[in-house]
């Protein structure tokens, strides 16, 4: 399972060992197809915005800063969860947002089996350029898991993303 930058990652190990996988399953997760990097899907002013955190920054990271995370990433939490859980944050790769990913297979072309958890209250990505479906029908034939909560549902009500991550991953 990846969750947003995730599914870079479980993209790409599914196109190296397939074998080894039983299904996929994206929470409001990208899904890039070969060449592509996040940055790519993602609006033009988070690609500026993560350049110039990755500049002032200096170190090649990307942090999110708290108010971007207060209203984009936990919007459905109170302020205290919020700053907890921003200040549990760990510096991002800048390299990770801009290199592309090369892949054998587009995920629709994977015959792993696979799944989409879609928040339907997440404005990490602005509702224009949604999580769902502009990302997770590029993954061909999958299953649509629905809840509701914001982009870090995890904090706010892991009972019902357990629950989610389940009916996703059933047989």
């Amino acid at each position: 399972m990846g969750h947003s930058y995730g599914g870079m990652v479980i993209t790409g190990v599914a196109d190296k060992a397939p074998e080894r996988i039983r299904r996929l399953i994206y929470w409001n997760a990208f899904v890039p197809n070969d060449g592509e990097s996040l940055n790519d899907m993602v609006p033009p002013h988070y690609v500026e915005l993560f350049e110039q955190i990755a500049a002032e920054i200096g170190d090649g990271s990307v942090v999110m800063p708290y108010p971007i995370w207060r209203e984009a990433f936990m919007n459905d939490a109170d302020a205290e969860l919020s700053q907890s859980a921003c200040d549990r944050l760990n510096p991002h790769p800048f390299a990770t947002i801009t290199d592309a990913i090369s892949l054998s297979n587009n995920p629709a072309e994977m015959e792993t089996p696979k799944s989409y958890i879609n928040c339907t209250e997440d404005t990490s990505l602005p509702h224009s350029m949604a999580w769902h479906p502009r990302l997770s029908e590029k993954l061909g034939l999958f299953r649509l898991i629905q809840i509701p909560g914001g982009h870090e549902v995890c904090f706010t009500s892991p009972e019902r993303l357990a629950q989610a991550i389940m009916d996703a991953g059933r047989d």
